[in-house]
């Protein structure tokens, strides 16, 4: 065992990055807490795994995401120190919000920045997560009565780069509504889908019509990830090529340059759109979907407010709200459950990850309404599944979402959805123009199995 992966709380995305390097990456030895009490994992889980982990001569890279102090650890157990230490930001403290800035406990943040300094390479998980912690730092260290440290960015800045989360995207054509069979649903990089049954099923039925960016950013990850199982996939890719020429189509018009979109599995069905876009699809209700944790960083009270504010002013939509919960879940979700009523379709936590895309598979749009979010899974996975998202033009959002999907008032947002509640159809005709290749393990997974490499250090 040669990488030492450590998780302070395994949860949530955090749980999700770590079982996907172990089942991909080999030779993980990998050690855990539980995602519970967050801030005492902060506090006290170095001493947790200076007695846990037990010492080994194969050791060669320490990963761990930054709720551990790997200040801490290095210093308990010095046979550690030597590693490459690799430090992930899947969040930062520093500005990270919180409800009264009295509230904010220096330590959080602190404990990262000297994480950083000890770290070897420090990876984050976008590039407004990297240069919103960076060029805090000397702020922050300003809190300090006296004596503050100086100069902290320049000497972590050069250890920094961006590596975007990567995100398994599961064929969900099984589960998808009618509708979003018939439109331009983005679906990720055709090896994301296991064994590549989604697509062989689309050539199986010869209802396929292979656009240029389906073949242009398919072929590239072969070539750039070849592996075993893939040979089959190049064989499916080979005959998808030969239909395109035999029936010299392109799910594109107009001439945009579509070439560093997501692959299209459903722009590739060659029904037209209006014999499968049936009258009860037209008429439904407007579905959405809010699947973030149920923490007030994720600003649900903003969320309620304006679907209450539709329904006053009689408007018909279904909500489906889902997300994890932790110890204290804000009082504003059970009044917003007694007001909504039977506008509410699902409710909660989805233990089945299948249950889960399904819901996703049956919504409209998804919204974020976050006062802080670094990455955002929920958002892309529920873009995957076909739903149109609206996000805070702050935060992350732009560096993901282009333009037409982010509001910058919460005036904006409600006029949106009264929109798209009007005409529900509106919004089932749009494609979705998001670009979810590269955050795709398939593209990243060799940057990763880099950064855990033994050698030293390279950019990626």
């Amino acid at each position: 065992m040669s990488v030492l992966i450590i998780e302070a709380f395994y949860g949530g995305s955090h749980k999700q990055l770590l079982d996907l390097l172990q089942e991909k990456i080999e030779g993980c030895s990998v050690f855990t807490l539980a995602a519970k009490k967050w801030h005492w994992r902060s506090r006290t889980a170095a001493l947790y795994f200076m007695q846990t982990i037990p010492p080994s001569e194969n050791y060669r890279v320490l990963f761990t995401s930054s709720v551990l102090n790997l200040a801490e650890l290095v210093a308990l157990r010095p046979d550690l120190a030597k590693l490459k230490k690799v430090l992930y930001f899947h969040e930062n403290q520093l500005v990270y919000p919180v409800r009264k800035n009295q509230d904010r406990d220096f330590q959080y943040g602190y404990n990262q920045v000297i994480s950083c300094l000890v770290a070897d390479v420090v990876v984050f998980n976008s590039a407004f997560n990297m240069e919103s912690f960076l060029t805090t730092i000397g702020s922050f260290m300003k809190l300090i009565p006296d004596h503050r440290p100086k100069d902290l960015e320049k000497l972590i800045r050069p250890k920094c780069q961006v590596l975007y989360f990567p995100i398994r995207f599961p064929d969900v054509t099984r589960f998808l509504s009618e509708h979003k069979l018939c439109r331009n649903l983005q679906m990720t990089e055709i090896l994301d889908i296991e064994e590549g049954k989604g697509l062989r099923t689309l050539i199986a039925s010869r209802k396929c019509k292979p656009d240029d960016g389906l073949m242009r950013n398919s072929s590239l990850a072969l070539e750039s990830h070849p592996t075993e199982k893939q040979e089959g996939l190049s064989e499916s890719l080979m005959e998808l090529n030969h239909i395109k020429k035999s029936e010299g189509t392109s799910a594109y018009h107009g001439g945009e340059d579509k070439e560093h979109m997501a692959f299209n599995s459903c722009s590739m069905l060659s029904w037209p759109m209006e014999e499968k876009y049936n009258v009860a699809s037209k008429h439904k209700p407007l579905h959405i979907v809010w699947p973030h944790r149920w923490e007030h960083d994720k600003d649900p009270e903003l969320f309620f407010k304006t679907l209450l504010m539709l329904k006053e002013n009689g408007l018909t939509f279904d909500v489906s709200v889902l997300g994890e919960t932790f110890t204290d879940v804000p009082d504003i979700f059970a009044e917003a459950r007694r007001e909504l009523g039977s506008s509410v379709l699902h409710w909660g936590y989805q233990s089945s990850k299948d249950d889960y895309l399904k819901v996703l598979c049956m919504a409209d749009i998804v919204i974020s309404t976050a006062k802080h979010e670094f990455f955002g899974v929920a958002m892309l996975e529920a873009v995957h599944c076909g739903c149109y998202p609206l996000c805070p033009k702050a935060l992350v959002y732009p560096e993901i979402f282009p333009e037409n999907y982010l509001y910058t008032t919460s005036q904006q947002l409600y006029k949106k959805l009264q929109n798209f509640c009007k005409r529900p159809d509106l919004v089932r005709r749009k494609a979705i123009e998001v670009n979810l290749a590269r955050f795709s393990w398939v593209v990243l997974c060799g940057k990763f199995k880099s950064l855990l490499a033994a050698e030293a250090r390279e950019d990626l």
